[in-house]
């Protein structure tokens, strides 16, 4: 029997903080006979071919990251995920690390610039307002935005998350309700930050580049009697957006974290983090002249139910008129300069852990974290064919022998939003061996209580609970040429607000069981109970009027089981199948009393199925990672109508795909990180009340793929890497009948470049280079099709890090 894999724990005095503390030991294997599984003999043959069973893994110098760049940090055994008990070639499902080395060398600084890392996740503008509340995202053809943990933690906050505190970023794909539980339908992204730890050093990081953005970054540590350390991680950044007028963005962020008993069987630690950003926030640009947009030459109109087409000769002028204007200058901005978006987000963890015996931990985690958003921003649009625009009378009309003087009123939005997260996780890991059967355990239980709040704002004159408000202003703008300093009113609070808060208890299990050399099972089981609960208010005839208070209790049972077959030591094949449940009320606890609104209160959790096949493989002296997965995931339950509008939970989305990726290094100075994921999407038995099929899922690109490669020859380091995109639907229903808008992003490619120089011991100088093509693409798109925001145009990035 193998000797048990170490139990994720303690960290020797004098580790470095960089360096993984989860590590399973290594385990001698002899080579299975391949005719045990056909199977495994068609998906391990390339790989065989190209090389014989590997050595035992050990480390080397290229563990060591210096500031020459030269790291195999990019590649990581294990996962920092305490309920993933294997090393990441023995767990049964994609999980993708993406390392601070990695982000450094790609002068990335926020969360969206890493996972561009990862085929298969795509950015989202919002909806018909005017932009989305902090990340924003999709994986796999569903919304990932609500499954975004920190440290394992779910983190609710409408915030751009940043790097500065990040070790590593995990992203774990196909439904994982028995790993996090409600929501989880096509995996989570689960954030690992900085922790204090002995003997640390110093590092000083400063970045400047285009649009006179400037950042600033401090890790620093200091050792405390003979167990303990201190650690803080600070960030000033500000500056503006490249060809973006007026856009810019500040953030002032702390993170001082205190650790005791390191290096013994009992661990504390006290970990806090602080952002404040203050940014002028950006609405985009109206999508007229791009790539596929089209107004309609008729107009509807609705009058007792009965709804009217209008179409004539001056709708067909307009509409012609429109489709054959010039695309608008991506530098236009169509706020106001006064507009702010105000974000503080602060988050304490308390964390204890006890090592029992060699083989088991037992930790106890507590969080409290509370996010506050203010924003008033103005919101773009494209023109339309309407009663307004075709009539000359009207302010809003557009003369279609005159673009050039062509106005719109933007949309002003005013937003108030806390989050707020209170959590207490007990947890266990541990090897025993059993009955001749190693097994890695992983156990816990989950107290959360999370709540959401959000005051609604207005804009026109109206009274409410006897007060008069005036209508707030705002001047129509130039399509082609706004005045940002026309000064625009801010929106008043009118009392309605939503209010929304779910408190969940939770157990669950997981265990590795390693059978023999060649075959490990695996199972993880979930079981929560959870309650949600929504308060609202509303103006009903000038009056703030409560609502009616929703609520939603559930007990929701998710599992997932694999089978790892490992025909050499350094090679696996796996079976997977996972579920997950998503309830009303999931991502923002706000339920409805609508018929036929996925949140009704009434309705039954979506459920998620996932089935995976894959093979994981470390080659050259465990250096280089590749990986290959086939995956379909199919979410039914959803809201849908029969053929008389009557609502029914009979629809479903399917999402069947196959994703390739390679991880590490080639040589000690050459490393690569590439993926591409190929997805088919579809959606069943979805349609409106008014009888119209949904068939496509928005937003899901049939193939994405992303390459990142950098080599070390000496003091310099050079390194480039690509991002592909193929189209990706914004219209996805089935009709006959012309959609006005954008109906999907094009395709794109991306290319970037990086080189480095070592000056002395202890400095690094790197240059950044995006989009050095200056391809103009749209990286995002909302949901109606009449307004975007441009991809980074050809920008640079010059930073410099010291250590001491």
């Amino acid at each position: 029997m193998s000797t048990p894999p170490i139990a994720q724990g303690r960290v020797p005095a004098g580790t470095r903080a960089n360096t993984p503390s989860i590590r399973s030991r290594p385990h001698a294997r002899t080579v299975a006979p391949l005719h045990k599984s056909l199977l495994a003999l068609a998906l391990v043959a390339v790989p065989l071919a190209a090389q014989a069973q590997q050595a035992p893994r050990g480390d080397s110098d290229a563990d060591v990251i210096d500031v020459r760049g030269r790291s195999n940090r990019i590649r990581v055994d294990t996962s920092a995920n305490t309920k993933f008990t294997r090393s990441l070639l023995d767990t049964p499902q994609t999980v993708q690390v993406i390392t601070q080395a990695m982000l450094q060398e790609q002068g990335a600084t926020s969360l969206m610039d890493a996972l561009r890392n990862t085929p298969g996740i795509t950015m989202q503008l919002g909806e018909n307002g005017n932009t989305s509340a902090g990340d924003t995202f999709q994986m796999r053809g569903f919304s990932t935005a609500s499954s975004t943990f920190v440290d394992g933690i779910r983190d609710l906050g409408a915030v751009n998350r940043d790097a500065f505190n990040l070790e590593q970023v995990e992203i774990a794909k196909g439904p994982a309700g028995a790993d996090v539980g409600r929501g989880a339908a096509s995996g989570y992204v689960n954030l690992i930050t900085k922790q204090p730890a002995r003997d640390m050093g110093t590092a000083l990081t400063m970045g400047y580049g285009t649009a006179d953005s400037r950042r600033l970054t401090f890790d620093a540590g200091v050792n405390l009697g003979a167990t303990g350390a201190a650690r803080i991680d600070a960030l000033v950044a500000e500056g503006g957006v490249a060809r973006r007028d007026e856009v810019s963005n500040r953030n002032y962020s702390l993170a001082p974290s205190l650790a005791v008993g390191l290096g013994t069987a009992t661990r504390l630690y006290l970990l806090s983090q602080h952002v404040k950003q203050d940014n002028t926030p950006d609405g985009g640009i109206p999508a007229l002249g791009r790539a596929g947009y089209q107004a309609l030459p008729f107009y509807n109109t609705t009058t007792n139910n009965v709804t009217t087409t209008t179409g004539n000769a001056a709708t067909r002028a307009l509409a012609a008129a429109i489709n054959a204007a010039p695309a608008i200058d991506r530098t236009n901005y169509y706020g106001y300069a006064g507009d702010s978006e105000d974000i503080t987000a602060n988050m304490l963890t308390f964390r204890v852990e006890h090592d029992l015996g060699d083989y088991t931990v037992i930790r106890n985690i507590s969080r409290a974290g509370r996010t506050d958003m203010m924003r008033v921003l103005s919101g773009a649009n494209s023109p339309t064919v309407s009663a307004a625009t075709v009539n000359p009378g009207n302010a809003a009309y557009l003369n279609p022998n005159d673009p050039a003087a062509w106005t719109f009123t933007p949309t002003r939005q005013g937003l108030d939003r806390i989050d707020e997260i209170l959590t207490n996780q007990t947890s266990f890991t541990s090897t025993i061996e059993s009955g001749g059967i190693e097994h890695a355990l992983s156990g816990g239980l989950e107290l959360i209580h999370e709540r959401q709040k959000s005051l609604s704002f207005g804009t026109a004159a109206a009274t409410i609970n006897g007060l008069s408000y005036a209508a707030v202003a705002n001047p129509a703008v130039n399509f082609y040429a706004p005045e940002p300093t026309t000064v625009r009113g801010k929106p008043y609070a009118t009392g309605a607000f939503t209010d929304g808060d779910t408190t969940t208890t939770a157990l669950y299990l997981f265990d590795s069981m390693q059978l023999n050399p060649e075959w490990l099972l695996s199972a993880g089981l979930r079981y929560e109970s959870y309650e949600t609960s929504t308060d609202s208010a509303a103006i009903v005839s000038t009056v703030v009027t409560p609502g009616m208070p929703l609520s939603a209790e559930d007990e929701l049972l998710s599992w997932k089981a694999g089978a790892v077959y490992k025909p050499v030591s350094n090679g696996s094949v796996y079976l997977s199948y996972a579920t997950s449940q998503t309830p009303p009320g999931s991502a923002n606890f706000l339920l409805s009393a609508t018929p036929g609104n996925q949140n009704n209160a009434a309705l039954d959790p979506q459920e998620t199925d996932n089935v995976e096949l894959g093979t994981k493989w470390s080659l050259l002296n465990d250096q280089l990672s590749l990986s290959a997965a086939l995956f379909r995931t199919e979410n039914s339950k959803q809201s849908s109508f029969d053929d008389l509008g009557n609502p029914l939970q009979i629809g479903r989305t399917r999402v069947e795909g196959i994703e390739i990726a390679a991880v590490g290094q080639v040589t000690n100075f050459w490393q690569v990180s590439a993926g591409i994921t190929h997805m088919e999407a579809e959606v069943l038995d979805q349609q409106s009340s008014a009888g119209v099929d949904t068939t496509g899922v928005r937003w899901t690109p049939e193939l994405s793929a992303t390459f990142w490669t950098s080599y070390t020859a000496g003091d310099f380091t050079v390194g480039g890497g690509a991002r592909y995109f193929d189209d990706q639907l914004r219209n996805v229903t089935d009709t006959t009948a012309p959609v006005a808008g954008v109906p999907f992003i094009p395709s794109y490619w991306v290319a970037d470049a990086m080189a480095a120089y070592r000056l002395g011991e202890q400095l690094n100088i790197r240059l950044n280079l995006y989009n050095l093509t200056d391809e103009e693409y749209v990286e995002t798109l909302n949901n109606g099709g009449n307004r975007l925001r441009l991809g980074t145009p050809r920008s640079v990035w010059l930073t410099g890090e010291y250590r001491f």
